[in-house]
């Protein structure tokens, strides 16, 4: 690994005997991503440039003190087999929400209006000061957005919600 150069995305999971590296890879994965890189300061292509010319310990990356949090709205049935083509609403209206940000992952577009078109359709990120105010600009954007068979967990931030307390 001494002349890699770029970056390495770990998905853990914690357990009782210890972290356990769960999927790996070098490309940003959606909500992964989604949730982290609102809090980054320092402009992203000075730190892809960085990486690129190798000199990226020599950069300070500035993050937020911002808390961020992800929630991912699903077709009914995913990860298995889902119905495509049910039309989304609310969006707008999602959007204009303080400290959220809606990010496409399975749409499409046609005629002006936002489809379903996967599994993942939407990844919803909330904005705050604390995890409870990121969180409930997440859920309230969630709820605001519309579609058949939207589903989504509702227990995303519960175990830093009881360590915030």
């Amino acid at each position: 690994l001494k002349d890699y150069s770029g970056i390495l995305y770990a998905g853990l999971m914690l357990t009782p005997a210890g972290p356990k590296v769960v999927e790996y890879n070098v490309r940003f994965g959606d909500p992964e991503t989604q949730v982290i890189l609102p809090r980054l300061k320092t402009d992203l292509l000075d730190v892809f440039m960085d990486i690129a010319e190798h000199r990226l310990a020599s950069r300070h990356v500035e993050w937020s003190t911002d808390v961020t949090a992800t929630v991912v709205l699903v077709a009914s049935g995913y990860p298995g087999k889902v119905e495509n083509g049910k039309r989304i609403d609310g969006l707008e209206e999602a959007n204009r929400l303080e400290g959220v940000r809606v990010y496409h992952a399975g749409t499409r577009k046609q005629d002006g209006k936002i489809y379903t078109s996967g599994g993942r359709i939407l990844n919803v990120t909330g904005r705050g000061s604390t995890l409870s105010q990121a969180l409930l600009r997440a859920y309230a954007a969630a709820e605001v957005i519309t579609f058949d068979g939207k589903d989504y967990r509702r227990d995303i931030g519960k175990k830093g919600l009881a360590k915030e307390r």
